[in-house]
């Protein structure tokens, strides 16, 4: 038997310090859901904190427009689907508002990104494609919006878990950007995996926003989801009036109007963040954005790049990639899910083709969830989980994130309603700032039960919200206490931070803006069973 290398016993070791670092928090040991399932925790409503949800002027300095001619703006870092590759996205010229716009021609500036591994040797080039969208409005004194050059350009050929330096623009004028950096994420694999990773929803452009970009940033992530409803330019009217309630305070509109320029400002806000750390984003209910010809989703698709051929997807809604060990998948809930339906149908396949081996975590995200115990949106995506929640239950997905409800929860394993050391734990986290503020009343109080009728999803349609046949709620279409299934929750703005330890140990951590930079609001161990739970992928040819 050889010598064993002294820097093996170091790594050995810190790895030792660290899983003993966060095995307790606050002097407190962290539970883990080999505990669970969880007694229901509600924590008590702090009223004091509900402000603060009022959107960022656009005379701010962190939204107003800093660079001159075609330099590169808003300018973001997303992944591939794969280690080695990612998008590099980003803005050239002004967007028009007003009765009279004229597209401007993409082909007016190159997309065109330097890169390398130094600062001074940035000797790689890659091209990419350009684009504009435009918000267009057929009723007389709606202001139409038109947008800036939308650039896309992916690298290939990266090293796993290396640092690159990138400039994008156009050389040739010259209009290039500062330099900026990323770093790509650790190769597949069963004991690789991101350091952090952030997870936000419903994150507007508030002063509550800024702040939960602030403490997330303070845990320095690696990557960020965000779960859907960025900007919140559906807000609006096209005169740039806002409201908390676009139906409350906007009845009267001909259709539902937006302010894009709003989406201007949240780049310019996020830059600093997602120019360096890749941004993962999936449609919420606040990217439709009801447009002529009832065009819906122009913003949101024109904006982002998304690895969805890269991932087999026809669809900028629905797609999947890898993060080291962790696969992620990110699915649509404002387009069909049914079964017959093309995403469902892409479904099968991307989790047939999982080798749990090579990533052991599969993680899954959609906007509206299926297991909030909160009267907003109460069982609002039912449809949904009918139809999908048989096939992620069956190729044993250990998380899944969600938001749309402006509030924190997060489920003991479930499945079908019912507590299931087999199913996935669901976290809502639509907490991340917007102006329409905070969730605060339960479905299971008395009087807070909605009716069926109400709960339905306006713009997917259908109804599968019934009763419960069976259970403490049965007969009821609300339990009248906290659900079983309901583990924590919490009416505070915050974010999330997922650390993968190894190939069954995740911690969850979550951060409520209101406490301290480094103090905790909720935090469990999410625990894969894999003996318990296995998982026999079908073969796919």
């Amino acid at each position: 038997m050889g010598t064993v290398p002294v820097s093996v016993f170091i790594v050995v070791a810190f790895v030792s310090v660290v899983m003993r670092r966060f095995s307790f928090v606050n002097g407190a040991a962290i539970p883990s859901t080999v505990d669970g399932p969880f007694k229901p925790v509600t924590v008590p409503l702090d009223k004091s904190f509900r402000g603060h949800a009022v959107d960022l002027p656009d005379n701010d300095p962190r939204v107003q427009r800093i660079v001159t001619g075609w330099e590169p703006e808003q300018i973001f870092v997303s992944l591939s689907s794969t280690h080695d590759s990612v998008w590099i996205s980003w803005i050239t010229g002004e967007f028009q508002i007003g009765e009279n716009i004229k597209e401007m021609d993409p082909k007016t500036v190159g997309s065109v990104v330097k890169y390398g591994r130094w600062r001074f040797g940035m000797t790689k080039k890659a091209m990419g494609h350009s684009l504009v969208y435009s918000q267009l409005y057929p009723f007389k004194g709606l202001q139409n919006y038109t947008s800036g050059i939308i650039h896309h350009v992916r690298l290939t050929g990266l090293k796993p878990n290396t640092f690159y330096y990138y400039q994008c623009g156009d050389p040739s004028i010259p209009a290039m950007s500062d330099v900026h950096y990323f770093r790509t994420m650790p190769a597949s694999g069963p004991r690789s995996y991101p350091g952090r990773i952030a997870i936000i929803g419903d994150l507007g452009l508030t002063y509550n926003t800024t702040s939960t970009i602030d403490h997330l940033m303070s845990n320095h992530p690696n990557l960020v989801l965000l779960i859907g409803d960025a900007s919140y330019a559906n807000l609006y009217l096209t005169n740039g009036t806002g409201a908390d309630c676009y139906s409350c305070a906007f009845s009267d509109t001909p259709i539902h109007e937006t302010y894009q320029p709003r989406w201007d400002y949240w780049g310019r806000f996020m830059q600093p963040l997602v120019s360096k750390v890749p941004l993962m984003m999936i449609e919420g209910n606040h990217e439709i954005e009801e447009q002529i010809e009832k065009k819906t989703f122009a913003a949101y698709g024109a904006r982002f790049a998304f690895p969805s051929e890269e991932s087999g997807s026809s669809s900028t809604f629905y797609y999947s990639f890898n993060a080291g060990g962790i696969h992620f998948v990110m699915l649509g809930g404002y387009t069909d899910y049914n079964k017959s339906g093309d995403q469902y149908q892409w479904l099968k396949k991307d989790l047939a083709k999982v080798d749990r081996k090579v990533t052991p975590w599969l993680v899954a995200t959609w906007h509206p969830p299926w297991y909030s115990t909160y009267t907003a949106h109460y069982r609002e995506a039912e449809c949904m989980r009918v139809a999908m929640e048989d096939l992620l239950y069956k190729y044993g997905v250990d998380i899944v994130f969600n938001g749309h409800v402006h509030a924190y929860e997060r489920s003991n394993r479930v499945y079908n309603y019912n507590l299931d050391p087999c199913g996935p734990v669901h976290i809502t986290i639509g907490d991340g700032g917007n102006r329409e503020k905070m969730a605060i009343t339960h479905a299971d109080e008395p009087g807070n039960c909605p009716k069926p009728s109400t709960t339905l999803d306006k713009f997917m349609g259908g109804f599968c919200a019934f009763n419960f046949t069976s259970g403490p709620a049965s007969g009821k279409f609300c339990w009248d206490r906290q659900p079983d299934y309901s583990a924590y929750r919490e009416s505070s703005f915050g974010h999330g931070i997922l650390e993968v330890k190894n190939e069954t140990h995740a911690l969850w951590t979550w951060y409520r803006n209101q406490d301290a930079y480094g103090t905790t609001g909720d935090v469990v161990y999410i625990v894969r069973q894999p003996d318990r739970c296995p998982v026999e992928p079908d073969v796919i040819n």
